[in-house]
């Protein structure tokens, strides 16, 4: 099993999942059914991002 990046930095995958974890626990915590301010709008659109991008690294690896 592959344990580091096409960049050749290494980032073990339990790594990646437990920041992919992370990512989805913040969301999960910020969600609202009521809308949210621009600052949360923001936070979470960044969030969303790095999960996105976290989910990929974690593809190439598996």
């Amino acid at each position: 099993m592959a344990t580091h990046c096409h960049n050749g930095q290494v980032m073990p995958v339990a790594s990646l999942h437990e920041i992919a974890d992370m990512l989805t626990l913040a969301l999960d915590a910020t969600e609202s059914a009521s809308g949210y301010p621009q600052h949360i709008r923001e936070a979470r659109s960044y969030c969303r991002r790095a999960l996105r991008q976290t989910e990929r690294l974690m593809g190439g690896l598996q």
